[in-house]
């Protein structure tokens, strides 16, 4: 190939886009409690039926006035505190006001405390301000009739407040996809277990099971699968009649003990993928049944860094979110890279006192530390090596994990 990478490896860009081409959205809706929609995708626009805020009003605590009256004594005539009915302000007057409270018809300004004094009962501004300060205007936030909250966003705690300040108490929300998830292979055990010779703890699955969670997917634990291929096959046929996706970890490779290749082929569909990343390149995608099939490699790192990059814009997609991919920020590295991969590297980094990158000591796959310890990634292209200084595309796990 041109670009210097090994036959047969196929580019990030190029292998996302295959995988997007497989998925549409699943369609279906329901409706939620605002309170209980965090991590899910908005069905439809959602449309203010109110002004925020609905009234001019204070933004502190102060004195409501004209500011045409500001230097001279004013006869405080009313007391108005949030949540009530203030009556209209008449030239020559002030009010006293609370913060979030309606501004008086008539008045303009609001003057802090601060800058007021009582002198024989009437106010007196000590220090003057620009006519409209400290005013908050009708609308300035969200107008009656606008788009509050569009269809495709990803539903937060920002986005849940928002939706609650315009008056929604529930909101339409697409279908969650439900997510088969097992592990292949022998030499797994769970935590909590016995720990015999020759065997791992099963990492992959809480960090599956968590990454799922997160998108606001329904997760079908099917837990470890044994290393032979019927036992492969009646797993794959029970996740297909449960999910609309199969997602499993190790055992897409082509050795003897790794069965999940003749047992998709066996039961749908296969493609085996070798991605031109770093952590990653093992990656399998099929059809059993109805069910899209993923397969990610082994390696505790290789398996998140490929979920991150290539399966979470996939159930972002089966959603209807509109955004699918993370964004990235220009930053400066901290350290050298004389000695880049051929392949795209994910380095595991975090952001250093200086602003800048530092690099965990440890690059390899296995080594799930590395992903603890970072903030995020550092996504390198192809043959790209860089000097301290350098400016370099930083993805932080804020983006990457939300």
């Amino acid at each position: 190939m041109s670009d210097g990478k090994k036959p047969g490896l196929i580019p990030l860009d190029d292998a996302l886009a295959a995988l997007l081409a497989e998925i549409e959205p699943l369609g279906g809706v329901e409706t939620l409690a605002t309170a209980d929609a965090r991590g899910r995708v908005l069905a439809a626009d959602l449309v203010s039926p109110v002004d925020v805020p609905p009234a001019d009003n204070s933004a502190m605590d102060g004195y409501a006035l004209r500011a045409v009256d500001m230097t001279s004594l004013l006869p405080v005539t009313q007391r108005i505190p949030a949540g009530s009915v203030p009556m209209p302000l008449a030239q020559g007057e002030a009010a006293r006001i609370f913060t979030g409270a309606h501004v008086p018809p008539g008045a303009d300004t609001v003057v802090m405390q601060e800058y007021t004094e009582l002198v024989d009962g009437r106010l007196r501004v000590t220090q003057p301000v620009t006519a409209g300060a400290n005013v908050r205007l009708r609308g300035e936030d969200v107008r009656a009739g606008s788009v509050v909250l569009p269809a495709g966003a990803r539903l937060d705690a920002v986005s849940l407040g928002l939706a609650a300040t315009a008056g929604a108490a529930q909101l339409t929300v697409t279908r969650r996809p439900r997510v088969a998830v097992f592990s292949t292979g022998d030499e797994l055990v769970m935590p909590g277990e016995p720990l015999p010779p020759g065997a791992i703890y099963n990492s992959n699955r809480f960090t599956l099971r968590a990454l799922l969670d997160g998108l606001g997917c329904e997760v079908v634990d099917l837990g470890i699968v044994p290393d032979n291929l019927e036992a492969t096959r009646a797993a794959l046929r029970e996740a297909a009649s449960k999910a609309d996706v199969i997602l499993t970890s190790g055992g897409v490779s082509v050795g003897e003990e790794d069965h999940l290749r003749p047992a998709v082929q066996a039961e749908g569909k296969l493609d085996l993928w070798a991605i031109a990343i770093k952590p990653g390149k093992p990656f399998a995608y099929g059809r059993v049944g109805d069910a899209h099939f993923i397969g990610l490699p082994g390696n505790p790192v290789s398996s998140l860094v490929t979920f991150l990059v290539l399966v979470r814009p996939a159930l972002l997609k089966l959603q209807g979110a509109a955004r699918l991919t993370p964004r990235g920020y220009r930053l400066v590295a901290g350290f050298d890279w004389p000695k880049p991969d051929k392949r795209r590297e994910f380095l595991r980094v975090r952001l250093d006192d200086e602003g800048g990158l530092a690099m965990f000591s440890n690059q390899s796959s296995g080594v799930l530390t590395s992903a603890f310890w970072a903030d995020g990634l550092l996504d390198n292209p192809s043959g790209q090596a860089f000097k301290a200084g350098d400016t370099v595309r930083f993805i932080p796990f804020a983006e990457l994990l939300a």
